[in-house]
């Protein structure tokens, strides 16, 4: 703390000492930052376009594939039984039109509690193939920081992102990407592996049921 005026100056040179060793650490803290080099990645990026990141997401598409088509076809029936029940509605009775619509309420819920399940099955089968990647990419990134004597290096693709510029210049991705690949054995997707068109295997959630409560019969 800084002396009060009303101290003397006798006292408050005693001080001296101290302000002189701030005033050190100061400029040594300046002249550290001068030195302070810092990259930035997308992690996520990096890791999805390694070669093992390519293969596993290969992986997991040819897994989640046929779920995926299951979901699509029961989909494309839900979607037939409430354009049935729109043809229908004025000319069919009561009753029929209250089974059609439990119908479509039970086709409709079903078919929401078991996309939700796939979809988490889905998110927890790439967190564990990004945790397992992301341990070797670690590994790489850090000798990449030793060797390139980085202080710190920030992944850009973390949600929050609180980088609001970073320079092209000191974008490591492309680079751990290639080191990566050149430290891993490369293993060929096997040809029955072959993932669908989608980018990725979420299935569908489905339309709701189009009447919006079920008529009592007469």
């Amino acid at each position: 703390m800084l002396p009060h005026r009303h101290q003397s100056i006798g006292r408050s040179s005693a001080s001296l000492p101290a302000l002189a060793a701030l005033l050190a650490l100061a400029c040594g803290g300046a002249s550290a930052q001068t030195t302070l080099k810092i990259g930035v990645i997308d992690m996520q990026k990096a890791l999805l376009s390694t070669k093992d990141g390519e293969k596993a997401v290969a992986e997991l598409k040819a897994k989640f594939a046929p779920k995926e088509q299951e979901f699509q076809k029961r989909q494309a029936e839900l979607q037939a039984k409430q354009e049935q029940y729109r043809k229908t509605e004025n000319t069919i009775s009561e009753e029929a039109k209250a089974t059609l619509a439990r119908d479509i309420d039970a086709m409709t819920k079903n078919l929401q509690r078991d996309t939700d399940d796939a979809r988490q099955d889905v998110d927890q089968e790439q967190q564990r193939v990004l945790n397992e990647l992301g341990q070797k990419m670690m590994q790489v990134l850090q000798k990449y920081a030793t060797d390139k004597q980085l202080t710190m290096i920030l992944d850009v693709s973390g949600q929050p992102n609180n980088i609001l510029f970073a320079s092209n210049t000191i974008d490591v991705t492309r680079d751990i990407i290639t080191m990566y690949d050149a430290a891993a054995p490369v293993t060929p997707v096997p040809s029955a592996a072959k993932p669908p068109a989608s980018t990725t295997p979420k299935p569908p959630a489905p339309r709701p049921a189009t009447p919006a409560t079920t008529p009592a019969p007469k």
